[in-house]
């Protein structure tokens, strides 16, 4: 018998498909949606894209307009969080005082930025990206007169600012303290084609290079003073080198907000803790989307997603189990990142591989990298190849077992191969977990926007 009330905390998108999810299967009771962003959830991806730019406006990001919550009857109250949940009790206690009774509480909490360890990190102009307001200050920033920017992070957050910017005809900078970008992500050979292309719009990249301090000198009108006065007008590197910077835009990851659930009594590693069914120790309780540290049949182990695409297919599976329909959360990772005219996408999970093998043209703008372990297809990356994204998508799902021989053999063409079901090999070992920028043993933390 399903719940006669679901509480989600946590209205992004992996909460608003949960309460979608629910009334789309007919569940019957209440169903109440709680989040701090007044706007209500909104659509991530074009924040860093078309929003900047102008192309989408704020009328454009709402995942669902306002007449849609009333229409399937979800509660959804915005600018306001869950402050404590009482299990005992079966009750939740948000920050505006009310206290709500819960049958099913779905943790949907998602993540904040990590925070830049410098000095000069709370001047003026240093921003972040993660909600609407975050890119709104942008956009105002961007559409004034042409600003030097210095992007501190080369993710695909901060990769993606920066493509948006140099559109915009500002000058811009990217420092990485890793090698390279995008290293728990993807392949060194895409990687490697996204820096060249951003090098190729006149993005000044560096590499394996370390912030020491912003620094800044006086105070706009109307704008608090940051650490060391005003706002920001450089950043200085761990060699000495200083770049002027009118605006720095912080994108050094994030860090699952797992505050709740640990106050709660809930087990915390990286994420919300959960087994296969996306349920916590507590059976009342879930965690679905960012915040999740769920095991994965893919790798092997418990990893954590940060994508659109696994937000939704976890509220689903969530919404399923609360309605009395539990499964294994088996869905195929899928990920994608739009930057200047190239479109890269993921199927499956592409790290610890120990070998790949490339088809189509990988010194052109359309090529795809197989990712292979022990033999093993564990994953794909496509550059302007969204024909092999989506079927390299139902092979992984389907069991289908693809050789590097294969993928190499000549005129090999994926749409021909057979998508019956065939049952895979058991995971290899995973490989020894490396050093995360924490410090920490790093697990899955992908970020791309589905």
């Amino acid at each position: 018998m399903a719940p006669r009330s679901v509480v989600v905390a946590g209205a992004g998108q992996a909460g608003l498909e949960t309460a979608a999810a629910l009334r789309a299967r007919g569940y019957p009771g209440r169903v109440t949606l709680v989040g701090d962003e007044p706007p209500g959830p909104v659509h991530r991806p074009p924040l860093s894209k078309g929003y900047l730019t102008g192309a989408v406006s704020a009328e454009d990001v709402p995942l669902r307009p306002a007449a849609f919550y009333s229409g399937q009857d979800i509660e959804l109250l915005t600018g306001d969080v869950v402050a404590s949940v009482d299990r005992e009790r079966h009750t939740v206690l948000l920050e505006s005082g009310l206290r709500l009774p819960y049958g099913a509480l779905v943790l949907a909490t998602g993540c904040r930025p990590r925070p830049l360890p410098v000095p000069g990190a709370s001047l003026a102009g240093v921003r972040t990206l993660r909600g609407l307001a975050d890119a709104e200050a942008l956009r105002q920033r961007l559409h004034g007169t042409p600003v030097r920017l210095v992007v501190i992070g080369a993710g695909f957050i901060g990769l993606e600012v920066a493509a948006t910017a140099r559109g915009l005809g500002h000058d811009v900078t990217v420092v990485e303290a890793q090698p390279r970008a995008l290293a728990r992500a993807l392949t060194p050979l895409v990687s490697d084609r996204i820096v060249a292309e951003h090098r190729a719009h006149g993005v000044r990249v560096l590499m394996d290079r370390q912030v020491a301090a912003l620094h800044g000198e006086g105070t706009d009108e109307g704008e608090s003073a940051g650490a060391g006065g005003g706002r920001v007008r450089a950043v200085e590197l761990a060699d000495g080198e200083r770049i002027d910077a009118d605006l720095v835009v912080v994108g050094i990851g994030v860090l699952p907000d797992t505050g709740l659930a640990l106050a709660a009594g809930l087990a915390v590693d990286d994420g919300v803790v959960v087994d296969e069914g996306l349920r916590t120790a507590d059976p009342g309780i879930w965690a679905v989307g960012d915040c999740a540290a769920f095991p994965s049949v893919h790798a092997g182990r418990r990893i954590r997603l940060e994508s659109v695409q696994n937000a939704t297919d976890q509220a689903r599976c969530v919404a399923a189990a609360i309605c009395g329909e539990p499964r294994p959360y088996t869905a195929v990772p899928r990920f994608w990142t739009d930057q200047y005219a190239m479109r890269i996408q993921t199927a499956g999970l592409t790290s610890g591989h120990d070998e790949t093998v490339t088809s189509g043209d990988p010194d052109g703008d359309r090529f795809s990298v197989f990712c292979f372990r022990a033999g093993r297809l564990t994953g794909v990356e496509s550059v302007n190849r969204p024909a092999d994204h989506g079927i390299a998508a139902r092979l992984l799902a389907a069991g289908t077992r693809l050789t590097p021989a294969e993928v190499r053999a000549p005129g090999f063409d994926l749409k021909k191969l057979p998508r019956t079901p065939q049952t895979p090999p058991a995971p290899s070992a995973p490989p020894t977990p490396t050093a995360s920028p924490s410090g920490s043993a790093s697990e899955e933390r992908l970020s791309v926007h589905a």
